[in-house]
């Protein structure tokens, strides 16, 4: 199992294994791509889509699955419930305080992670992304930021297809999604990028260099994604009723046109 120089905390090892228990009845998991052999053992930062509550554990099962545990940037709200939390500090992963004063505690943090050779995997759009087509939206600076700091490079990784398992408003409802998961078992695809973001082009002030190395991230996870939704570019096959929508973080996409929205007219 590959992290980093330093050792992969044990609970952090429990939970990658557990992952690949929780994830086997609720869905098929299928992983591709992986994290070129040049880029284990070293600074990396994994930069994933967010379409659904379970992303986070079928995302720590594909990383197991591909023998690798990064330390994960997540929502502090998971770190305040009392087992959930326990079980995150262990494992050695890092608190985002969104929406607080306390939100830029996370770089730091990171940062020092990465300086102490860690891989770490963040979700740039900063929430479970609202785009009415299910396409990564805007991204936050904070990724572009880490990479510019450190150096580290960035890899892209998509997911597709967890919003069949777990919908947006989970946990509301949360026994029948669960049974309805283990009757379907959708298939569950999770793709590692091959080659990491090219960000040498990017030049200008230090905001102007953080927003245009974030629109090139999301344009990578971007092209990953296409990769998983063939037959799906433009709506999703598995429409999630519960999802709210937001345009407002919607991203242009060259050579795509965005689709009319269900109940738009002609």
């Amino acid at each position: 199992m590959e992290s980093s120089t330093s050792r992969v905390p044990p609970m952090w090892r429990f939970m990658l294994a557990l992952s690949r228990i929780v994830v086997w009845p609720l869905c098929r998991l299928r992983v591709s791509g992986d994290v070129p052999a040049q880029l284990r053992g070293r600074a990396v930062i994994l930069a994933a889509n967010h379409v659904s509550p379970f992303d986070p554990i079928v995302m720590t099962a594909a990383c197991h699955k591909i023998g690798i545990a990064p330390r994960i940037l997540a929502t502090g709200g998971i770190f305040d419930a009392p087992i959930a939390g326990a079980a995150m500090t262990a494992a050695g992963h890092i608190r985002v305080d969104r929406g607080t004063s306390r939100v830029a505690d996370a770089l730091p943090s990171a940062a020092d992670a990465l300086a102490g050779g860690a891989m770490v995997l963040v979700y740039p759009e900063g929430r479970i992304g609202l785009d009415p087509w299910m396409w990564p939206e805007r991204g936050k600076t904070g990724v572009a930021r880490m990479a510019a700091a450190s150096g580290a490079p960035v890899l892209p990784v998509a997911q597709w297809g967890a919003h069949a398992v777990l919908p947006y408003d989970t946990p509301k409802d949360l026994v029948r999604s669960i049974l309805r998961a283990v009757r379907r078992r959708p298939v569950v695809h999770v793709r590692f990028g091959t080659v990491p973001v090219d960000l040498s082009s990017v030049t200008g002030t230090p905001g102007a260099r953080a927003m245009k190395a974030t629109r090139l991230i999301m344009e990578g996870i971007d092209d990953t994604l296409a990769e998983l939704r063939t037959g799906e570019m433009e709506m999703p096959h598995f429409v999630d009723e519960t999802r709210a929508t937001d345009l407002t973080r919607t991203r242009p996409r060259p050579g795509r046109a965005l689709p009319a929205l269900p109940g738009d007219s002609a």
